[in-house]
């Protein structure tokens, strides 16, 4: 068994996979390590379609899009680890040493140059919402219900709150009814839901599902099984008011209220993380402030596309290849800075030595109209776009080429101004 790469890809989801065949197209030698039993990532339970409309220009299913990958990863004789176990991450000179666990080698250890972290996300709990009462069974997350009906062929209830109106929690409300379970509506906290507009319309407006904005689950009812949900509606800073609230009978609470991306087991190696993304801070290599660590799909940050994450990952496998093969030259960092209605975008730095083209992603931090978006260094604009609407939950893209920079920028403006939108 090869221990000693060039790349090394943990996770083989659609980010590892598109990074594990880039880096093997750029020369390297590049294995990846899953955890599961399958690769494909969050992909093998999505049996809805919508996947591929960008990168591939069809309407594929969950499945479908990561066997693409799998095929790809597969040609090229790229070895999968699966059901490995990363137990210890550490850095060793300018590389890294990852000791992991599985059946067939118990406890080894694997060397590699430059380190992709493709881990993806996990989904918030009851208890990270503080949500009060018992500990009843039928509380589960919307990936767990998904998991149980698409893969283990199991209905965890026949009627359902929703409390959460992220992409996931529609997309399996209207699963749960499509089961033949009955959908007493989705709650969402915020003015505005959380989810992209196709969602919307073809998950609860399609199937008559309602939608309660500005409210919230603030306790369980019962002791064994869950009997029925607290609902209040929330004021403008989204506090509940426990004095209007109201009795949902119910079996189950399905929750969609966020995701996190995993970089736990990068934290020994002091990786600079994002507040606003929960992902570490990037250039447009997507590469982290620790060298040759590269972070690329939801472990950097939020996708509302899969196109996107892979993408992200073939970036990602692209420049850890590079590095790992003496071909890039030493970093001159200039900062990204967001400025008005952006919530955040990445990368968080550009790298000028690099040249080339960027890829930024952003999300607006409200509903805004006649948005204007505007990318300065200096006293030159490089940049000026306008939409017509920009929402949280929809991600934009735009590609900026690095040689519209002025020589020595030290820091590069990305501002976003807009309407309020109601």
């Amino acid at each position: 068994m090869r221990k000693d790469w060039d790349v090394i890809v943990i996770g083989a989801g659609p980010a590892g996979l598109a990074a594990a065949a880039a880096a093997c197209d750029a020369g390297a030698g590049v294995c990846l390590v899953e955890r599961e039993s399958r690769p494909g990532g969050i992909l093998k339970q999505c049996i809805h379609d919508g996947f591929g409309l960008v990168r591939y220009g069809e309407k594929l299913t969950g499945p479908e899009y990561a066997w693409r990958d799998i095929e790809a990863v597969r040609r090229r004789n790229i070895p999968i680890w699966t059901e490995t176990f990363l137990l210890e991450l550490q850095r060793a000179g300018d590389g890294f040493v990852l000791t992991m666990q599985n059946r067939e080698q118990a406890v080894f250890q694997l060397t590699a140059r430059a380190l992709v972290a493709a881990t993806g996300c996990r989904e918030r709990t009851a208890r990270q919402i503080f949500i009060h009462g018992q500990r009843p069974a039928g509380i589960y997350t919307a990936g767990t219900v998904q998991h149980m009906i698409n893969i283990q062929g199991y209905l965890p209830g026949r009627r359902c709150v929703i409390l959460g109106s992220g992409d996931i929690g529609l997309i399996m409300a209207r699963r749960l009814v499509l089961e033949g379970a009955r959908v007493e509506g989705v709650y969402e906290i915020k003015p505005e839901p959380s989810g992209l507009t196709r969602n919307l319309v073809q998950c609860l407006q399609d199937y008559n599902i309602p939608l309660h904005l500005s409210t919230t689950v603030t306790r369980v009812l019962g002791r064994e099984r869950v009997e029925g949900v607290v609902v209040c509606p929330a004021d403008e800073n989204l506090r509940p008011l426990p004095d209007r609230g109201r009795i949902v009978p119910c079996d189950t609470l399905v929750l969609s209220v966020g995701l996190i991306p995993e970089n736990d087991i990068l934290e020994p190696l002091g990786v600079e993380l994002n507040p606003r993304t929960g992902g570490p801070v990037v250039d447009q290599r997507l590469a982290a402030n620790v060298p040759g660590l590269f972070s690329c799909g939801n472990a950097l940050h939020v996708n509302d596309l899969v196109d996107y994450v892979s993408e992200s990952g073939e970036i990602a496998g692209r420049a850890a290849a590079a590095y790992a093969l003496g071909r890039t030259q030493p970093p001159n960092h200039a900062e990204l800075v967001p400025e008005g209605d952006i919530l955040y975008a990445v990368p968080g730095r550009l790298d000028l030595a690099a040249g080339g083209k960027a890829v930024v992603y952003l999300r607006a931090n409200r509903t805004i109209g006649n948005a204007r978006l505007t990318i300065s260094a200096g006293d030159k604009t490089v940049l000026r776009k306008r939409y017509p609407v920009l929402r949280p939950p929809e991600m934009e893209r735009i590609v900026l080429d690095l040689a519209d920079l002025p020589a020595g920028a030290g820091a590069v403006k990305l501002s976003l101004r807009g309407e309020e939108n109601g």
